[in-house]
């Protein structure tokens, strides 16, 4: 049996990707921080109904000798690396802590991978955040980074250490840059999150208001379910690399209020409002990835944008219809 470790296991992404794995009969760790242990119902949500099929471990990210107790510990055949600061809004006002944890901590996992178990596969998440002021439309793996938020620059600087110990150690290493991908699991401060548990509060007439910032910013949106299984795909190839996933589809934030509330028969423009507090600093217009490379070795995407997005609403529709 294959044993695979999971920073960010509790995450979105870190839920789906244990669910892939154990019905692909993998033996599956995490890492989490003591808290987490310490407070599974708040903070174990996502992974609370697979508890009893995983193993946990308490280390920090911030902790290179907890990272390496961990790893000598488990000797696992693949690592996933998806623990980060990874909402954008928090990094520009953190920026010290979100570059601390995302960065050393990139880099305390492969060290540590290295030193401890040299034949361990390993998968850095990337984001389309990378790219930022993009250069070029759609984005491939080629296209030059231009990162616009401290967050953006960590994930370039893990990018790079990635690519570093792949060509300077001969390390089996591989780069995920993941457009935006969303789900039921997705936190409430991600504005695809924001705007569907807002419909379901107006629907059920629990607020009147949704205070947005810029409508038009255009993303290329995906669903989390689906792009765990590219992760994995990565890491089965003979070779190590980096992959885009992403459907290739635009869409505005605009468009996601206006399919969000049609569909529980509302119309957007009479409960969002434009507020310039929620403007990024420096914001990122567009984002849109060219996904034909992972597609040569047989991810694509499959379900509808639309999809995701009435999906989400009927979750939350029946999360709030539950609490009084």
């Amino acid at each position: 049996m294959k044993k695979v470790i999971i920073t960010g296991i509790t995450g979105q992404d870190g839920s789906y990707l244990t669910e892939f794995l154990l019905e692909k009969g993998y033996e599956v760790h995490g890492i989490v921080r003591r808290v987490a242990l310490e407070d599974p119902a708040h903070r174990m949500w996502r992974i609370n109904h697979m508890i009893k099929d995983i193993h946990l471990h308490a280390a920090s990210l911030e902790s290179f000798p907890s990272i390496v107790k961990v790893i000598n510990k488990i000797q696992p055949d693949e690592c996933y690396h998806l623990a980060a600061q990874s909402f954008v809004s928090y990094s520009f006002e953190d920026e010290f802590s979100t570059m601390n944890t995302n960065i050393n901590g990139t880099h305390f996992v492969l060290a540590a991978l290295r030193e401890f178990c040299p034949d361990c596969k390993f998968y850095f998440a990337g984001s389309s955040e990378m790219f930022g002021k993009v250069k070029e439309v759609p984005q491939t793996e080629k296209t030059q980074f231009h990162p616009r938020s401290p967050y953006g620059i960590s994930k370039v600087a893990g990018f790079h250490l990635t690519r570093n110990y792949r060509e300077g150690y001969n390390f089996f290493a591989c780069s995920g840059i993941l457009f935006n991908h969303e789900s039921p699991r997705r936190g409430y401060e991600f504005v695809t999150r924001k705007i569907t548990s807002h419909v379901a509060k107006i629907k059920l007439g629990k607020t009147n208001q949704l205070r947005l910032g810029n409508l038009d910013a255009r993303r290329d949106w995906g669903h989390a379910k689906e792009y765990v299984g590219a992760m994995w795909l990565m890491l089965q190839q003979e070779q190590p690399d980096d992959y885009v996933v992403a459907t290739g589809i635009v869409h505005s934030v605009r468009d996601f209020c206006k399919i969000a509330f049609e569909y529980v028969g509302l119309d957007f423009n009479e409960y969002v409002v434009v507020d310039p507090l929620y403007f990024r600093p420096a914001e990122v217009e567009l984002l849109q990835g060219n996904a034909e490379k992972i597609e040569k070795i047989g991810w694509k995407n499959q379900i509808k944008f639309q999809d995701l997005v009435r999906e989400m609403v009927d979750v939350d529709l029946e999360r709030e219809s539950r609490r009084h």
